[in-house]
């Protein structure tokens, strides 16, 4: 495990890259990723073949790019994929011909808003090819000339070379509790030349799974499974492959955009109102923030996590919106650590009272002989449990969890769960795993 100095030192190593879906630089960046996740943390990079049927969609193929331009006749090179991979639109097909400036327009990509940066634009799944460029230089490209348009790209299905995710594993103290299962975090590594949309989660994940090696969250919580990859189709591809995870899921968030100077958003569940909205809220109490729907803009990999014949609560966190999304200004100069950082700190705090929480079931008939087994609370040391004692026992049916509990008395989770561990260590109260909620088909 590699120290760092800071998140965006780590972003920088990979942000030049060009990382789509499926490709050299991609597979770059996972090794990247994986040389700053915790030793402990077993990370474990998975290729698929390309082409095979995952769910409703297909493996995509290997993208090379070894060559692409356009030149005004005469042989003036106006865009040069060289310089930026942003140049080309990403996935297109080859292709060598002379055109029109007619002919060549509705392949030209630019944005009208930030008209000095070059936009990234995709056509991952509707083959087509393009160029990306400055409006500035649109609007100075000669309309009477011809152009060459040069792409030499390939589409590679070899298995060998084939599509990658990856996954590492943080265990509680203790080592894994099967019973309590996961909690997922992601975030997705496939947008070249862009800081903000995601590296900045990349970074913020690797953060917070470093925070979690180094302080493991308490004996029978929860693991926290990370995962990087591309967006969509990566998160479809690894659950297509490893369906027997889906039941040990009971909770997740995406983490991305959390490197530009706005205030955070959080998304809610598909639910809505689930333990994991309610606890998310009650973290973020005390700060600014923006409160949105599950799936709004920008909607990514909680759709699948928490989509249809899989549908495990999921949030997302991220910084949105900014002004240079998917354009050359989405680079390093937008990214501000301490923004990095604190997204990082907010994501362990919902976890560490999500993958902590359970509910207790008592073992004991009538009031517990709370003096006899040191369970009494001096009211003169702590006078709010003192008075809310017989109000947390009398909710040790087996139908709250200490999360609720802790609502219902209005104390802290922590002070709470710290005085119902003691009953689970008397052996008076069982602790009940939060359960799988989500669909298996």
């Amino acid at each position: 495990m590699k120290s760092y100095t800071s998140l965006k030192s780590i972003l920088a190593e990979f942000f030049p890259l060009h990382r789509t879906l499926v490709s050299d630089d991609h597979d770059k960046t996972l090794e990247i990723v994986g040389s700053y996740m915790p030793d402990s943390s077993n990370y474990t990079i998975e290729t698929y073949a390309p082409l095979k049927q995952v769910w409703t969609w297909k493996v995509p193929e290997r993208y090379v790019v070894h060559e692409a331009y356009l030149e005004i006749e005469g042989g003036e090179r106006v865009v040069d994929f060289a310089n930026n991979p942003l140049h080309i639109v990403s996935y297109s097909l080859p292709i060598d011909k002379v055109l029109s400036f007619e002919e060549l327009q509705p392949h030209l990509f630019f944005n009208e808003k930030l008209p000095h940066t070059i936009p990234w634009v995709f056509k991952y799944y509707e083959r087509s090819w393009g160029f990306c460029l400055p409006k500035n230089l649109f609007d100075k490209l000669p309309r009477d000339k011809k152009y060459r348009a040069v792409i030499k790209s390939e589409f590679i299905t070899d298995p060998k070379q084939g599509f990658k995710v990856a996954t590492a594993v943080v265990h509680p103290e203790g080592g894994p509790n099967p019973d309590a299962g996961e909690f997922l975090v992601q975030a997705h590594t496939c947008h070249p030349m862009q800081a903000n949309d995601d590296g900045a989660g990349v970074v913020s994940t690797i953060e917070l799974a470093r925070r979690l090696a180094e302080k493991p969250l308490p004996r029978g919580s929860m693991s926290v499974r990370f995962w990087f990859g591309p967006e969509t189709i990566g998160t479809i591809a690894w659950l297509a492959h490893n369906e027997s995870l889906i039941p040990n899921l009971r909770g997740g968030i995406f983490m991305e955009m959390t490197g530009n100077q706005n205030k955070i958003a959080w998304h809610h569940t598909r639910q809505h109102n689930h333990l994991l909205d309610r606890i998310t809220k009650f973290v973020l109490h005390e700060t600014e923030y923006d409160e949105r729907d599950f799936a709004a803009a920008p909607a990514n990999d909680e759709r699948v996590i928490n989509g249809p014949g899989v549908n495990v609560p999921c949030i997302s966190i991220n910084r949105f919106p900014y002004d240079q999304y998917h354009t050359t200004d989405d680079n390093l100069d937008i990214m501000h650590e301490d923004m990095l950082v604190g997204a990082a700190q907010t994501a362990e705090e919902i976890i560490r009272v999500y993958a902590s929480n359970y509910t207790p079931k008592r073992t004991f008939r009538g009031p517990v002989f709370l003096s006899g087994y040191g369970l009494w609370v001096d009211w003169r040391e702590n006078w709010a449990l003192n008075r809310a004692i017989e109000k947390i026992m009398m909710r040790f049916e087996g139908q709250h969890t200490i999360f609720e509990i802790a609502e219902q008395v209005g104390l802290d989770y922590w002070t709470v769960r710290e005085y119902v561990e003691k009953f689970r260590a008397k052996g008076f109260v069982n602790p009940l795993p939060i359960p799988f909620e989500g669909d298996v088909e």
